[in-house]
């Protein structure tokens, strides 16, 4: 038995998305038959006839998904922003958990327990805002997607009270190899 996940989908609209792995934007027909192979950190990679694809949440409804709750979390995320005090410090462990929402759409384990995130620090910027600079790689460099998942971490840590700016570098040293995954991220994907 198929979940509701794994279901095969026609779209409802026409949907802009990402090829995988080339990252070069797609158009998706309404009516297009897709089958969701992943859905995680507010993305949908789905199989289509042009190969893999990547559709960005505020698209679900084109899958005939319910992007409600989805919706209610990143409202809730900003309306806490709203609500932090100016020039309040962000919590490094709120941004490494926004970080933990971000995915390779190929991959089911997010960019942190990837070992793909380098580093984090919090800066004053030049403006005295408080700026997010990550470093993080890929496990391919080659991969086309690179572009659009720095900007997914990019979107998620300027959810964080205090994360005025944020800056993701996608650097190649040291270059990405397998034990960089963590105890975690090796269970899922069924490395122990």
């Amino acid at each position: 038995m198929q979940t509701e996940e794994q279901q095969q989908r026609s779209l409802t609209r026409e949907v802009e998305a990402v090829q995988i792995p080339s990252g070069e934007p797609l158009q998706l027909p309404a009516l297009s038959k897709v089958y969701i192979t992943q859905q995680l950190g507010g993305s949908y990679t789905v199989m289509t006839d042009y190969g893999l694809a990547r559709i960005d949440g505020r698209d679900a409804d084109a899958l005939g998904s319910d992007i409600a709750a989805e919706q209610a979390a990143v409202e809730e995320a900003a309306q806490q922003k709203k609500a932090a005090p100016s020039g309040e410090t962000p919590d490094e462990e709120a941004i490494w958990q926004q970080l933990r929402n971000v995915y390779d759409p190929e991959i089911p384990v997010n960019i942190v327990d990837l070992g793909l995130v380098y580093s984090m620090v919090v800066e004053e910027s030049e403006n005295s805002a408080n700026k997010v600079v990550v470093q993080m790689t890929l496990t391919a460099p080659g991969c086309g997607m690179g572009p659009a998942i720095a900007e997914d971490a990019k979107s998620k840590i300027l959810l964080v009270p205090g994360a005025d700016e944020a800056e993701v570098n996608l650097v190649w040293e040291p270059a990405w190899d397998q034990s960089m995954i963590s105890e975690e991220g090796r269970m899922i994907l069924g490395l122990v």
